[in-house]
């Protein structure tokens, strides 16, 4: 019945993705000199935006997918590149380097994600009216993104990384945070969830932080042994009304 259920979903997810194929395309960029391909979306001019930061396989079809959903939520979507134009890893030794790179250098990380969102703006995007969402890797791409002060109507994390670097704080953030994440989790521990939510709730950061029960790491992510459809849905129609509260 699981495998039947988890069919139906990914059909869904790739009949989204076929639906909105000619209308979302491709984007080059640069950021510091150097070349980065993202994605964009927009099912028509002045609606909200999401900036959508990708895990560590860096952007493929899967962010693509997510986007063609969002649009057919009435969304824009710009995908950002975090590993640079063609750079997509597929060995888990590659995506440590390329991730680690930019968890070492916290400075280009939020530049990166700076540079999507000013080539957003370029495409006609509404960065005025926008959130940012990420999923695993870029669910802590998204948490940098908040503890920069960069102003959005809100941040969200699917099953992401939650740790503080040090040296940093919540202070600065400019909207509010959801966090999803699986009870099940073993490589973001419950721990790290419970200091995320005092150190928000310190810092007067309204916020929103819930788990599912046997929901393990990237259990968004139709296709692996990881998945869970369940716990996939309600965190997808979480997002959707959080995006409906914050971008009204």
């Amino acid at each position: 019945m699981r495998y039947v259920l988890c069919m139906c979903i990914v059909l869904v997810l790739s009949a989204s993705a076929s639906a909105f194929a000619d209308s979302g395309s491709p984007v080059r960029y640069h950021v510091n000199g150097l070349d980065y391909e993202g994605y964009y979306i927009s099912p028509e001019k002045g609606v909200p935006l999401v900036l959508l930061l990708h895990d560590w396989d860096g952007l493929t079809e899967y962010e693509v997918t997510r986007a063609n959903m969002l649009a057919k939520q009435g969304y824009a979507v710009f995908a950002a590149d975090l590993f640079g134009a063609g750079i997509r890893p597929t060995k888990v030794k590659d995506r440590k380097e390329h991730t680690g790179e930019l968890y070492r250098d916290r400075k280009k990380m939020r530049a990166l994600m700076a540079g999507a969102l000013e080539k957003a703006a370029s495409l006609g995007a509404n960065i005025g009216n926008a959130v940012a969402a990420g999923y695993c890797f870029g669910g802590a791409a998204v948490l940098e993104l908040a503890r920069s002060g960069t102003e959005l109507k809100g941040f969200v994390l699917f099953h992401g990384g939650l740790s503080t670097p040090d040296g940093q704080d919540y202070s600065r953030v400019r909207g509010e945070v959801l966090v999803m994440h699986g009870t099940a989790d073993e490589a973001i521990s419950m721990a790290s969830f419970t200091e995320l939510a005092t150190a928000l709730e310190s810092a007067g950061v309204a916020h929103e932080l819930i788990t599912y029960g046997g929901a393990p790491h990237a259990f968004t992510v139709y296709g692996s042994n990881r998945y869970r459809p369940d716990a996939d849905r309600r965190s997808w129609e979480r997002f959707l009304g959080f995006l409906r509260e914050k971008t009204r």
